[in-house]
């Protein structure tokens, strides 16, 4: 298996898990559908393209690193207040769920690029 295949779906996982993460915080109320949703959508899908189309390359494993990095955050930026999730409210499990996965995604996904730009044999001369 290529090296870089368990970055590539680290990294699709951690999209996946994104949007859903989103989609649940609207539906929560914690967040609005609106605009900056579609700005979201759009940088999502540069980094998905960054993901699939660049892999191997240099501009691929910044792409990844961003992804990661933005999974990693979701936890810390959702869990950082106390009384911030409701625990009472139908779905808390899944919203808790896709935080905690988020977050190992990312921190795994963050090595993983970081590999790839210091370890000179993973970057493709493309």
């Amino acid at each position: 298996m290529k090296r870089s295949i368990i970055l590539t779906i680290t990294s699709l996982l951690s999209i996946v898990l994104l949007i859903l993460h989103v989609t649940d915080d609207i539906v929560r109320g914690v967040d609005t559908a609106g605009p900056i949703t579609l700005i979201f959508l759009a940088v999502l899908a540069v980094l998905l393209y960054g993901t699939l189309v660049l892999a191997e390359r240099r501009s691929g494993y910044i792409s990844t690193l961003v992804v990661g990095i933005a999974a990693a955050a979701m936890p810390a930026i959702h869990l950082r207040a106390a009384g911030m999730v409701n625990m009472t409210k139908p779905g808390t499990f899944f919203f808790l769920f896709t935080l905690f996965m988020l977050g190992m995604l990312g921190g795994f996904g963050i090595i993983l690029s970081v590999r790839g730009l210091v370890n000179k044999e993973w970057v493709q001369s493309k």
